[in-house]
Order: C-alpha cells, then sequence, then structure tokens
C-alpha cells in the first residue's frame, strides 16, 4: 500500500490570499418522490481565502448546511465542482478522500450528536491522530490529546470522562479539539453555538477567533445568527432557497445591503439601544420559503419580496457587482431596498 493509498491522496497548501476551497457551480440535488429533486444547493459558486472567515448565513432550509457538507464531500455533489488546494476532489473515490478529510474538518451545531458516547473525550480526540497517522505511540498519542484539550481551555484530565459528564460548552469544546487534531487549513463550523447559552456563545467564539489568529485557520462560519456572523467574519454570503444572494464585507451587507432579502434579515435584527429599536422600520416578509423541490421561476425571492415587479417572475438574476468586492442578484439591487425603507406600508 501506498502513502497515498494508506492517508489520501495528498492536498497543497494555498498560499496568503489564495482560495483554501472553491465551490464553482456547485449543485446539491436529492432524489423526492414522483420522479422530483429537492434542490438543496443549486448553482452555488464561493472561494475561502486562506486565514479569513467566511460566513454563510440564511433560513432555515436555505442549503448553508448542504453546501458546507458538500465542501467535505459529505454529501455528493450532482453536478459543478469542489476544489481544495486547488484540486478537483468532486469526485474522489472514499480512499482518495482521506487526505481531505485531513485538510478541511468540520464542528457540527450538536455536539452530543456529533460525539460518540461510547468513546472517552480522550478517544474521540485521538481518532483523528490514529486515522491519519500523525503520531507513532500510545505516549505521543496521550500527549498530543492533552495539548488539544489545553487549546481549547479544557483539562487535560479531562481525556478520560465521557460526553454526557460534560457541559454543553464542554462538549462543543471537545468538538473544536477533535476537529484540530488533523492539523486542518479549513475548519466548516456548521452552526457552532446555535444549541449553547448566550453567555457560552460569547466564550466559543472568542475562543474560535483566538485559535484562527494563533494557527492562522480558515473558516466557514454557518449560522442564522447575523450578530455572530457578523462578528465572526471577514466575508458574508447570504443563501436563500440553494442559491447565494447577496456577497460582501459585514460592513458593506449590514451597513448598504443591497438585496431586499438581505435588508429583511438585518431589520429583524435587535438593537439594544430601545430609543434606536422604536423608531426603526421592520420588513415583514409574506409567507414562508417556497419547497426547493418546486422553486419560483425568475428571481426566488420574488414569490416573498415586497418590490418584487412582473419582471422578476421571467428573468433569474445572476450576482452582479453593485460596489468592490459587494455583489447581489437581483434585478434592482438596492434601488428595491431602499424603496422597502420608506414604503409606509411595508
Amino acid at each position: 500500500m501506498t502513502a497515498d493509498t494508506a492517508r489520501g491522496v495528498p492536498l497543497p497548501a494555498a498560499g496568503p490570499g489564495e482560495p483554501v476551497a472553491e465551490l464553482d457551480k456547485l449543485r446539491v440535488w436529492f432524489p423526492a418522490p414522483g420522479g422530483t429533486a429537492v434542490r438543496a444547493v443549486d448553482g452555488v459558486s464561493l472561494h475561502i481565502r486562506r486565514g479569513e472567515t467566511l460566513g454563510l448565513v440564511g433560513e432555515s432550509g436555505s442549503g448553508k448546511s448542504t453546501a458546507g457538507l458538500a465542501l467535505l464531500r459529505l454529501v455528493d455533489a450532482t453536478c459543478g465542482s469542489v476544489r481544495v488546494g486547488g484540486r478537483d476532489v468532486t469526485w474522489w473515490s472514499r480512499r482518495q478522500l482521506r487526505g481531505l478529510r485531513r485538510r478541511v474538518a468540520m464542528v457540527f451545531q450538536d455536539p452530543q450528536a456529533s460525539l460518540d458516547p461510547r468513546l472517552t473525550i480522550g478517544a474521540s480526540i485521538a481518532e483523528p491522530l490514529v486515522v491519519h497517522r500523525l503520531v507513532d505511540s500510545a505516549d505521543a498519542r496521550r500527549r498530543r490529546v492533552a495539548e488539544l484539550l489545553e487549546m481549547v481551555g479544557l483539562r487535560a484530565d479531562l481525556a478520560g470522562r465521557h460526553p454526557h459528564e460534560l457541559s454543553g460548552g464542554q462538549r462543543q469544546r471537545v468538538g473544536i479539539a477533535r476537529a484540530l487534531a488533523g492539523e486542518p487549513d479549513l475548519i466548516v463550523l456548521d452552526e457552532p453555538i446555535a444549541s449553547l447559552d448566550l453567555s457560552v456563545q460569547a466564550q466559543i467564539m472568542n475562543l474560535l477567533r483566538g485559535l484562527q489568529r494563533d494557527l492562522g485557520l480558515t473558516y466557514l462560519f454557518i449560522a442564522h445568527d447575523l450578530a455572530a456572523v457578523e462578528h465572526m467574519s471577514d466575508r458574508v454570503a447570504v443563501m436563500y432557497l440553494g442559491r447565494i444572494v447577496e456577497t460582501g464585507t459585514p460592513a458593506q451587507l449590514y451597513g448598504e445591503p443591497a438585496h431586499p432579502y438581505t435588508a429583511a434579515l438585518l431589520s429583524a435584527i435587535p438593537v439594544a439601544d430601545p430609543k434606536v429599536e422604536r423608531h426603526r422600520r421592520r420588513i415583514i416578509l409574506s409567507g414562508d420559503i417556497p419547497s426547493p423541490v418546486d422553486p419560483p421561476s425568475g428571481c426566488r425571492f420574488r414569490t416573498r419580496c415586497p418590490q418584487a415587479r412582473p419582471d422578476c417572475a421571467e428573468t433569474d438574476p445572476a450576482l452582479v457587482e453593485v460596489a468592490a468586492g459587494h455583489e447581489a442578484a437581483c434585478l434592482y439591487a438596492g434601488e428595491a431596498v431602499r424603496a422597502m425603507r420608506v414604503d409606509p406600508e411595508h
């Protein structure tokens, strides 16, 4: 057996500012009854540069978690491509994927469900060390597990405990330590704070930022909490019904959103100042997110958009640049948002 087949195909490291990972026109469709398909991800293109955090935000059912799973090849692409370290991994075999699974790790939303209840904390963290042959003895494995626990703010003596003996915040720290064990370039964080108390959420976000600074990590931060995304991200992509509808820096999206969906999401974020909160205009969307089995024609957001016009049903808008580094998929980008802010009916 060669090194490649034992450890997977090695992936070259991306240089500073280069994409660590890219999705290009990615589709992930799941079979549905009657010969139809659930279009969970439907033509998504994204890139994540070394050392940055890309926030991916949207309502439940928007396809953001599926996009993250596709990046790790935990779900298969229907078409399009997934590139990591400049190599196309879209159709790699399970054996080839060992190299990818070392370079790209994942932290899941529910730490209780993602940890094997039969294994000790130490055994769970050590598993990537064994799979990727990163240590050559039991003593080295124990030392590395202790180091990883300390890196995430846990005592080394917790290695002998089981997941049910830890708090939710401690279990999520274990999940982060396990993700770090393979020394990845990119970590996909799938709603990593959603199941935690508010005080613990802040601790976990600060931990993640500190680890990124110290280890040079790259993150894909998936969340529906826009305040957390703003705090964590260098760039943000907004997803709706399987598509990216807006991308930009937090200052661009939060300060001057160009897509009506982004503006509606932002209007729902509460403001701590009661005087400001009283005078804010909320943008209330009608109806629920449509079914990904049968998305609307033209712009997918048009059935809920307060500013939808007849041609929105005819033309499927592509992402267009509205400012340097700021793109939106709306025929009336910016204009529609300004109209929503002054229209007394909305």
